[in-house]
């Protein structure tokens, strides 16, 4: 296998999602504490979320409590509830080229601003003929990490 000429750094965020992101938030902001520190909302993902955090500086892992704006439609951001992982990476450019040069598919939309306002892209759950690596029922977002975060986590 070739030289992997990106890294990756740490948990940039967990994304868990519902019918009712109330119900998530009796758990993740009233019982556990977590500070909410920004809210989501696209038709086109069909995704009304909230954005917590826990910890602080480049030890900050972001929770997004996600439900459907509309419970039938398309995409089903509450299936599954763990809905992805996301990920810090020193060079998202960089790592996609090579990712998808290894075989690994990625979900529609290539790299695009993200909720957060970091470059993002995502890794499919499910393997394809033409790309046989993927998250095998995961889905896994890579994002772009920030001068200040690759040079804290960077070892």
């Amino acid at each position: 296998m070739d030289q992997r000429p990106f890294k990756i750094l740490g948990i940039q965020q967990i994304a868990v999602s519902s019918l009712d992101k109330e119900r998530l938030r009796g758990l993740w902001v009233d019982k556990l504490g977590l500070q909410q520190v920004g809210r989501y909302r696209s038709h086109a993902e069909n995704v009304d979320e909230d954005i917590l955090s826990m910890g602080s500086g480049p030890n900050q892992v972001e929770v997004d409590l996600m439900q459907p704006i509309d419970s039938e439609g398309k995409p089903r951001v509450q299936t599954p509830p763990l809905n992805h992982v996301g990920l810090w990476v020193d060079d998202l450019g960089v790592a996609v080229e090579w990712l998808a040069a290894q075989g690994v598919r990625f979900a529609p939309g290539g790299i695009r601003k993200g909720a957060s306002g970091h470059d993002i892209c995502f890794i499919h759950p499910k393997a394809s003929d033409e790309f046989p690596v993927a998250g095998e029922g995961v889905l896994i977002e890579l994002v772009q990490a920030p001068p200040e975060v690759c040079e804290a986590l960077d070892t």
